[in-house]
């Protein structure tokens, strides 16, 4: 799959007003993603930015983009600009294939959507949108439960379990050095607890998804975070899968399962966080 030319990506609260032939540009074109010409949107699809912009299709020849108008000079790249990008994206690809664009993407028109990104790309974005027909990204995202798996360090390592005899009850000052110890060992035994659960996740989906993307963790107490691309036919045995475990799990790992959504994990118009894998 291609990536398409890097439009100018929100960084801050406020946007600089773009100049063009001496005097300043207000407006932009906020790209939300690229999907089949034959698309439709349903009436008054609000966008990002304050006031939102109506999104509608910028179209050139079996391709479109999802875009909206956005003052430049206004904030963007709020949570609820994020949200809202999002919302669209997954709402599109519940219908049909949609190759997401890098949140906070914005060009100076409509006619450099066309040019710049779906012209430059063209053969490209067909394929790769080829590619994602009837398959939807679903997350499995589980956290341990603190005092389970604390309590699993301890009885698994007698050195672990001496420093947090040796802590309890002590001054902190005084224990400075056993208590930076005793975080690290736990911090490598949950390590090596979620690279075991995370291969477990991933031979249980053996045959139910085309590929998978092991996320970085955003937690210390994260167990699994693994994203995965359902295709035609695989999702209602993937939902069964996850829910299986979670009930394996259940006390130990809170496991959760999001989407279907769009394939943020699986589209090279946005950056991965980790190695995609077969299935």
């Amino acid at each position: 799959m291609a990536t398409p030319p890097k439009p100018r990506k929100a960084t801050g609260s406020r946007h600089q007003a773009a100049k063009t032939g001496g005097s300043q540009r207000q407006q932009g074109i906020y790209v939300y993603g690229i999907v089949p010409a034959e698309a439709e949107l349903a009436a008054e699809v609000p966008g990002v930015g304050d006031p939102p912009g109506r999104v509608r299709l910028a179209r050139y020849g079996d391709l479109a983009a999802l875009i909206s108008e956005v003052n430049l000079a206004g904030p963007l790249g709020t949570p609820d600009d994020l949200r809202a990008h999002m919302a669209i994206l997954d709402a599109t690809a519940a219908e049909l294939p949609v190759l997401p664009v890098r949140f906070g993407a914005v060009v100076a028109s409509e006619d450099a959507v066309a040019t710049e990104l779906l012209a430059a790309g063209h053969d490209e974005f067909a394929a790769a949108l080829h590619e994602l027909e009837g398959r939807a990204e679903f997350v499995a995202k589980g956290r341990y439960a603190q005092q389970v798996v604390l309590g699993e360090v301890l009885a698994e390592n007698k050195r672990a379990a001496r420093l947090a005899d040796q802590i309890r009850g002590v001054d902190p000052d005084a224990t400075r050095h056993a208590r930076i110890e005793l975080g690290q060992i736990i911090n490598a035994a949950i390590t090596a607890k979620r690279e075991r659960d995370t291969r477990a996740l991933g031979q249980v989906m053996h045959g139910h998804c085309v590929a998978s993307v092991v996320r970085e963790p955003t937690h210390e107490l994260d167990a699994v975070h693994a994203a995965f691309l359902a295709g035609p036919g695989e999702e209602p045995g993937m939902r069964q899968v996850i829910e299986d475990l979670a009930r394996a799990w259940e006390g130990r790992i809170e496991l959760r399962r999001l989407g279907p959504m769009a394939a943020y994990d699986f589209a090279a118009t946005t950056p991965t966080a980790g190695t995609t894998r077969t299935c």
